[in-house]
């Protein structure tokens, strides 16, 4: 998809000249004149990132940065400002409003285009992210939203990895009062150790001496548990070739040497801040998978998992010619349970028997809740010899020692039925299967409950 991008500047002539050349490397282009038609623009959702000017007579661009970082439905869009402004304390200041990176006019084509294209990819990862986190409101994807735009960017993890003492030593000294500084100064050792070591950002000298980081900074984004991992990289002002191949290659962000304090500090926070954001993305997309396919009381899986799993199962099971078998069981007189003691009882009898049910299986067996007090264990490779003597295992195990409730203060007794259906043929699917297993429980419960009954078929 084309990336989207908003420039914004009062000058009509500066206007002009960044939508030129940014057309003719195939962007979408949009235009705002003052900050309010930014703000709007990018609360509509309008672009992917914005070049803003700093020198605007309404609103300076400092305040449109600070307004878009501070909003939840905008503080993950990227800023970049674009000004005339050349000072190093103007850099800081832009930063500390939460823009991503700072151009001073006149600007290189090269430089440009690099950048915007570094940033609308590091952005369309997120959206991604926040795409699929967004049905997920009610188990936190509004506070993850919250907490970046709070978020410090403080206490970061970060290696150095850089071969200069003197370098990597200023560096260090610069940054270990906010955050945790390890130094790798073999550039052989710093990608293993990256992997291993959870940082949240690394800083890369991109002039080591007898290793070239770009190769280091490419390998970094080519492993699964380094590809998200931020890089800042260290340059040197008239390395400008170096620079825009580190950006095609991923790098999120650099500092030119001889490096202000400040602007180091500014962009060790973006970064930090970016990184926890998008893990608190990601552990909420992983909430709503998990929320999708388990079962909230017990944290067995749950019936629409069981339903797609089984038949993958049946599926491996009839193409390897394996057995394979099901169990469907039920707590006895259940109802009662409810009844006497209350539903809240009833829930810890639930709890109680689904860690049971787990202790007597094995790790490949599927163990899912199909809804009230109604259990399935599916079982691969198994055949209905073995599944009867585990099945029997189980029932014996949930009727010899009473279930505890109301906090262990009172013990019940509970029992279970427990029908058993196998793979029969080649022809068999997860539906048969399933429904023979509940047959076969129905005779179990109708001949007087507390056992296990095997299909007949």
């Amino acid at each position: 998809m084309t990336a989207r991008v908003l420039v914004v500047d009062d000058v009509p002539a500066n206007v002009k000249l960044l939508e030129a050349r940014l057309s003719a490397e195939y962007f979408d282009v949009t235009t705002a004149h003052s900050g309010a038609e930014a703000l709007a623009a990018c609360e509509r959702a309008e672009c992917d990132i914005v070049l803003l000017d700093v020198m605007m007579p309404d609103m300076d661009g400092f305040e449109v940065c600070r307004r878009l970082k501070s909003n939840p439905a905008t503080h993950h869009i990227p800023v970049v400002m674009v000004t005339a402004l050349d000072q190093p304390s103007d850099r800081v200041a832009g930063l500390q409003a939460g823009a991503d990176d700072f151009l001073t006019k006149p600007v290189s084509d090269i430089a440009l285009i690099a950048r915007v294209r570094s940033l609308t990819r590091l952005k369309m990862m997120t959206d991604e992210l926040r795409m699929r986190a967004v049905t997920s409101r009610e188990i936190g994807i509004e506070s993850a939203e919250r907490e970046s735009i709070m978020e410090p960017g403080q206490g970061g993890r970060i290696l150095i990895v850089d071969d200069r003492r003197s370098s990597y030593e200023r560096l260090a000294s610069m940054l270990e009062k906010d955050h945790v500084v390890d130094i790798e100064p073999d550039p052989s050792a710093a990608l293993f150790r990256s992997a291993e070591g959870n940082y949240e950002l690394m800083i890369v000298s991109l002039s080591l001496e007898n290793f070239d980081g770009l190769r280091l900074c490419s390998q970094l984004r080519s492993l699964d548990r380094t590809r998200s991992l931020p890089i800042l990289a260290l340059c040197e002002p008239d390395d400008n070739a170096k620079l825009m191949r580190g950006l095609e290659i991923g790098i999120n962000d650099y500092l030119l040497r001889p490096i202000d304090r400040n602007e180091l500090h500014a962009r060790v926070r973006t970064q930090v801040r970016r990184k926890r954001y998008t893990e608190r993305l990601r552990d909420n997309v992983q909430m709503s998978i998990e929320a999708a396919i388990t079962d909230g009381l017990t944290g067995l899986h749950n019936r629409r998992y069981m339903e797609s799993h089984l038949g993958k199962l049946v599926e491996q099971a009839t193409s390897r010619g394996k057995e394979l078998a099901v169990l469907v069981l039920d707590i006895d007189y259940f109802k009662s349970i409810n009844d006497n003691y209350g539903h809240d009882c009833g829930d810890d009898v639930l709890r109680e028997f689904a860690i049971r049910v787990r202790k007597s299986i094995r790790g490949i067996d599927l163990a899912c809740r199909m809804g009230g007090e109604e259990f399935v264990v599916v079982m691969p490779e198994t055949d209905m010899a073995v599944a009867a003597t585990v099945a029997e295992r189980l029932r014996r195990r949930i009727a010899a020692e009473p279930f505890p409730i109301e906090q262990g203060n009172r013990m019940v007794d509970v029992t279970i039925s427990i029908g058993i259906a196998t793979l029969e043929s080649q022809h068999d699917n997860a539906t048969q299967i399933l429904k023979r297993a509940d047959q076969a429980l129905y005779r179990a419960k109708r001949d007087g409950r507390n056992r296990v009954v095997a299909d007949a078929a």
